[in-house]
């Protein structure tokens, strides 16, 4: 048994070392085939080819050390102890177990009950107030001679605006003229009494003509005392204000009824708002406005409601209400668009600072501490009180820790889990 163990040791040893002979022979060719392939190559492809080598050497050894290594091995995966809890209202609770919070950064208060006006937001714009504009008209036809005020030009009542030839204008006076040296000449013969009543009732009726047409009474005696006509008629300026518009140019041809300019007061201008309609419930005459404008931010005016229309504009579906506003500084125009915050009474409201307050589009939240390491973020409704504070009307209630600083970092962990 042993004796054919050893003879088919050696027999193998043979084939083998056979094998060998004619593997390395081959080996031998293939390396000379190969050698004398990269030498016949220009130095430009022996180059890539040389690359290409090492390239190859190195995925190698990377999947070499890869089968190496243990792939299976247990991976360590930090679990967060962070926990957030949603509700179905829209309160966010979040758990930070471990965590405490910079008191520097981070600072809660009580929050408390007090009582506040209650106020709602009216958009606006400012307008002159019509009770105290005027609209000058032709009272007869004729051909404009002159302009005194034109556009923005500011007029005293009294001040010339205009004057016009008018052929009536010229009859009127000669009328009066008539009547008043008829007046003269039987107020002297006692016993033409009877004449006399007709002709101081014809005078009368011709000054009251004169009246009409635009001319004062001082002008009316000026004519009386003078017994000299005006050539042209002189259109005054009813009130005291400025020329907003002018209607007409000098050598125009008016009629009697055409509108000649428009004066207005720019001291005392109205604020018209638009009341939405969940808010009408709200409103009554003589409720204070609170405007600003973007033109002064830093500054208040302040007005009273005197005018709430009787029916909804059916295009924009608010309340038109109207308030006086004085502005005897000059710092308004018309057309400006204010912000209004109309008092419509007082309630009970918690009131932090804005930095208390978490914007998320069209939404306004605030964050509450219930644990140590609990918070919670609730939705809550109210408005703006002076810019600096915020009064909540509904969402918080008294008693809760807010934080008032730091709202909107921590916010941050919210929102991190949240998404």
């Amino acid at each position: 048994m042993k004796d054919q163990f050893r003879s088919g040791t050696k027999k193998a040893a043979g084939l083998l070392g056979k094998l060998q002979q004619m593997l390395g022979g081959q080996f031998a060719r293939l390396r000379e085939n190969l050698a004398a392939l990269y030498w016949n190559r220009s130095p430009e492809q022996r180059q890539r080819i040389r690359m290409a080598a090492v390239a190859f050497a190195i995925l190698s050894l990377g999947i070499v050390l890869g089968r190496l290594t243990d792939i299976n091995r247990a991976v360590q995966i930090d679990k967060s102890d962070k926990t957030l809890k949603v509700e179905k209202s829209g309160t966010l609770e979040l758990k930070l177990p471990g965590v405490t919070l910079n008191p520097e950064i981070y600072v809660f208060k009580e929050a408390k009950t007090i009582e506040v006006p209650i106020e709602i937001k009216v958009p606006g714009r400012l307008a002159f107030n019509a009770e105290k504009s005027k609209v000058i008209s032709a009272r007869v036809a004729g051909r404009v001679e002159r302009i005194f005020a034109f556009d923005g030009a500011a007029v005293n009542q009294g001040s010339p605006i205009l004057e016009m030839y008018s052929p009536e204008f010229n009859s009127a006076q000669q009328e009066y003229l008539l009547a008043s040296r008829t007046v003269g000449i039987l107020s002297k013969n006692q016993a033409m009494s009877d004449l006399m009543q007709d002709a101081k009732m014809t005078q009368d009726a011709a000054s009251n003509r004169l009246r009409n047409l635009g001319v004062s009474d001082q002008e009316i005696a000026q004519l009386r005392s003078n017994q000299r006509t005006q050539a042209n008629l002189l259109i005054r300026s009813p009130i005291q204000g400025v020329v907003t518009k002018r209607n007409t140019e000098p050598g125009a041809f008016v009629n009697s009824g055409d509108v000649l300019a428009s004066l207005a007061d720019p001291k005392a201008l109205w604020f018209l708002g638009n009341v939405f309609e969940k808010d009408i419930r709200l409103l009554s005459s003589g409720q204070q406005l609170i405007l600003k404008t973007e033109a002064y931010p830093d500054r208040e005016f302040i007005a009273q409601t005197n005018y709430v229309a009787p029916s909804v504009d059916p295009e924009t579906r608010a309340l038109l209400i109207r308030a006086d506003v004085n502005n005897d500084d000059g710092l308004l125009r018309p057309d400006m668009f204010m912000s209004a915050k109309l008092l419509v009474g007082k309630g009970l409201a918690v009131v932090v600072p804005q930095s208390a307050i978490v914007r998320i589009r069209e939404m306004r939240y605030a964050i509450v501490r219930v644990a140590p390491d609990t918070f919670r973020r609730l939705p809550v409704k109210g408005y703006d009180l002076d810019g600096k504070r915020f009064a909540i009307t509904d969402g918080l209630g008294a008693g809760l820790m807010v934080l008032t600083d730091g709202a909107v970092l921590l916010n941050d962990r919210f929102a991190k889990l949240e998404d």
